[in-house]
């Protein structure tokens, strides 16, 4: 891994500036995880009990990015980006993907779900969804939480990948 080019968020922001920037240094995070390594590498389901892989990871977060900045909070309708195979998420199976394919429409994905954000006046606007009122505030704080989670998991997997440890 190189050296660490995220931007730490700010001790003394407001919320919305908070949850933007610690949204971002999540992303940050799993970039970094992934910086250095070979298609073979990230593809590699480096922990013998689970399916995961750091490309896996990639195309996860570009799929929930998606749906919950474009088809939660926007009301766009889509495909999912990798159908599920045998009722698992299909962007596990990634014997055959294409790496680069993956980080472009994540990064495309992550864009797109700042635009999004930007398009909200306040983290206490709501939409309806499924019968279920949702705010941007619920958005960003489960985005955080989602890729905090899968942080874990990529340091996990790229220590078993290559020894690289370190945030």
């Amino acid at each position: 891994m190189s050296d660490d080019q995220r931007t730490t968020p700010s001790k003394v922001a407001d919320d919305r500036v908070s949850l933007t920037s610690f949204l971002d240094y999540q992303r940050a995070t799993l970039a970094m995880k992934c910086e250095g390594l070979t298609a073979e590498q990230l593809k590699e389901r480096a922990v013998p009990t689970s399916g995961l892989s750091l490309l896996g990871l990639v195309r996860h977060a570009a799929e929930v990015e998606r749906s919950w900045f474009r088809t939660v909070l926007s009301g766009e309708q889509g495909a999912a980006l990798w159908p599920a195979v045998d009722g698992v998420f299909g962007e596990f199976h990634v014997d055959d993907a294409d790496v680069d394919e993956a980080f472009t429409l994540w990064r495309e994905a992550c864009e797109g779900s700042r635009a999004v954000t930007d398009a909200f006046k306040s983290l206490d606007d709501t939409v309806q969804f499924r019968g279920e009122v949702i705010s941007l505030r619920y958005v960003l704080t489960h985005m955080i939480e989602e890729y905090a989670r899968h942080n874990g998991h990529a340091d996990l997997l790229r220590e078993s990948v290559d020894g690289a440890v370190g945030e």
